[in-house]
């Protein structure tokens, strides 16, 4: 690319939060047992090194990483859902599953989200989130 020329959008995929694990059965029960995710594959420099893996669920990619270098614990990753009943759904089923570390809420925000946050083990936020359908201001009365 010449210099001074900008990049266009397509030139650019997603991006793959990294987040910080700590302990791998935990970290196990909460995105695969607790939210649904799948590990999508996972790997080791050595039999006794940090766990490296990535899961996922439906488009969601995150990289959940056990080496200490690689991010800080206590990061975030917001995560777009389809539509608001979408999300409500979700979080009844996880309301069902009755994990002792979390019965997640909704929250209307004021930039037009409706949105649920979790923290998983490690300390890191999770902010699944849907668009709220746009309101229309009452008509004026005549």
């Amino acid at each position: 690319m010449p210099p001074g020329d900008r990049p266009t959008a397509a030139v650019f995929g997603p991006a793959t939060p990294l987040l910080r694990q700590f302990d791998e059965m935990q970290t196990r029960a909460f995105y695969v047992d607790f939210l649904g995710f799948t590990v999508d594959w996972q790997h080791r420099f050595g039999e006794n090194f940090p766990l490296y893996q990535q899961v996922s669920l439906g488009g969601c990619v995150l990289h959940l990483t056990g080496h200490h270098g690689d991010c800080c614990p206590g990061g975030s990753a917001r995560i777009p859902v389809a539509d608001v009943a979408t999300l409500q759904a979700f979080q009844q089923r996880l309301l069902a599953a009755d994990y002792r570390h979390a019965q997640p809420g909704l929250q209307d925000t004021p930039w037009g989200t409706r949105e649920m946050a979790i923290t998983d083990p490690s300390g890191n936020r999770l902010t699944f989130f849907a668009d709220l359908p746009p309101t229309t201001p009452p008509e004026p009365a005549p």
